[in-house]
């Protein structure tokens, strides 16, 4: 594979004519901050950063960097939490924020047409006057791009009830490894025709193809909210309680928790009135009409204090509402502030082993000597634990690496996934093959072989393939 800095000149020149002086960086401080995204203790320093403004200018980007066999590594508001946009040796970082406008809101089809650089956010306030909703809501989608979204498939605390970012694509423009632009899917509740190809792009990191255009399903925006916070004296107590919710067929857009330490942080950064005492936490909320909201919210209080809470306190109103719901948004915020270095991990399992690798995740803090705060979607198995400690102590940061292959091997003993919803990228990627057998796990590099031969696409990203020279 050809490097950027073999002919640098030549290649920095080509990229002018397509996006101009402005849209692109050569000059090391202003590649700094491309160097890194949202991932501890990962940064590599960027070569050359371009931002286009159409998939025009994109595709030509694709055809130079082909035409030179060099890198290009697709990025967002680097914001993702598994080194995915991680820059490689001599490669191009293409960065799409340029890219933010919302094309079409379409009320009568409810769906929105947009750019992958618009912020997340952005989306679900352009529904909203027209009483419509998109669900998902990464921790960070006041500042992420939904084409980040899309290609790590993100989640976020409703997703117990709506899903995730992959639920709501109807059609995908994405440019291919050889500069051809594709649109993959359509408008159309139903279609079935072909491959549903739009669904392998989703999740894939950047690494089949450069999304640039992406058509979302909107849904009514509900009428009503409840939101409750129940505290527990047992991690235990907690889980029964989130299991027979589900087993009554309530199914809330909310259901969180937080262990103790996570209480405690929150609390003293937040100052919210966690119970600090407490074990566990539980945010719940419900959506949808009035009188559906006031009864699932009554039963969820009931079936708490039927399994000893603490407490149950009830939003009294919307302010309200959105305090008790800081409890749980800002908890990476507040354990962020006790080290140096804070390293938010993702494993899901299925709801009924939730005790279970939250135990164990406590457990391995002691046998690592470890700081180890425990958050997450109790409601759809999902759990943080978020190891507080300091990357330059090598010494730690050993043990971090031992703590976290413990608690993946748990995972898949159990059941569940190395990763929920912040995908794989360079954080995951030597844990994969434990969890996919070998068909499958080659299966998958055959599809970036068949997509990307000349593996120029965030290459290194979810797993190594052998080096191809281009001619």
């Amino acid at each position: 594979m050809a490097l950027l800095q073999s002919e640098p000149i030549a290649l920095i020149d080509q990229l002018k004519t397509v996006v101009g002086d402005g849209d692109l960086l050569t000059e090391p401080e202003d590649l700094i901050p491309y160097g890194f995204d949202g991932t501890a203790a990962m940064k590599h320093a960027a070569t050359c950063v371009v931002t286009p403004r159409t998939v025009k200018e994109v595709a030509s980007i694709v055809k130079i960097a082909g035409a030179a066999g060099v890198p290009v590594v697709t990025r967002g508001s680097g914001t993702g939490l598994s080194g995915g946009s991680i820059p490689v040796d001599g490669g191009i970082v293409l960065c799409l924020v340029n890219m933010d406008e919302i094309i079409e809101l379409d009320p009568a089809n409810l769906t929105i047409l947009c750019e992958t650089g618009v912020i997340t956010k952005a989306i679900d306030d352009a529904a909203h006057p027209h009483g419509l909703f998109y669900p998902p809501d990464p921790g960070s989608m006041k500042i992420s791009t939904i084409g980040g979204n899309v290609a790590n498939n993100s989640g976020g605390l409703r997703g117990l009830k709506y899903g995730v970012t992959r639920d709501y694509v109807m059609g995908l423009e994405v440019v291919l490894p050889s500069g051809e632009v594709a649109w993959l899917g359509s408008k159309c509740v139903k279609d079935v025709a072909g491959y549903s190809m739009k669904d392998l792009f989703v999740g894939s990191e950047g690494t089949l193809g450069i999304i640039t255009k992406v058509l979302l399903k909107l849904v009514p925006r509900p009428k009503a909210r409840r939101t409750l916070l129940a505290s527990f004296d047992s991690m235990e107590a907690a889980a029964r309680t989130v299991s027979q919710i589900i087993e009554k067929q309530i199914i809330p857009c909310t259901l969180e928790f937080l262990d103790r330490k996570t209480c405690g942080c929150v609390e003293d950064y937040a100052r919210v009135g966690l119970p600090t005492e407490a074990a566990a936490v539980v945010l719940m909320e419900s959506d949808g009409p009035e009188s559906v909201v006031e009864e699932e919210g009554d039963a969820m209080a009931a079936i708490a204090e039927a399994n000893g809470a603490i407490k149950v306190e009830k939003a009294k109103d919307d302010a309200h509402a959105t305090r008790l719901a800081t409890a749980r948004r800002t908890a990476f915020s507040a354990l962020a502030r006790i080290r140096p270095t804070t390293i938010l991990e993702d494993v899901t399992v299925p709801r009924s082993r939730l005790v279970e690798i939250v135990n164990f995740v406590e457990e391995v803090g002691k046998k690592h000597r470890l700081e180890i705060a425990t958050f997450g979607h109790f409601g759809d198995g999902n759990v943080h634990p978020t190891i507080l400690t300091d990357e330059t102590d090598k010494k730690e940061m050993e043990r971090v690496e031992h703590a976290l292959s413990d608690i993946f091997d748990k995972t898949i003993e159990l059941g569940g996934t190395i990763t929920g919803e912040h995908g794989v990228g360079l954080a995951k990627k030597p844990f994969l093959p434990r969890q996919f057998s070998e068909a499958s796990y080659q299966l998958m590099k055959q599809v970036k072989q068949a997509l990307d031969p000349a593996g120029l696409l965030n290459p290194g990203k979810i797993f190594d393939l052998p080096e191809t020279k281009v001619s």
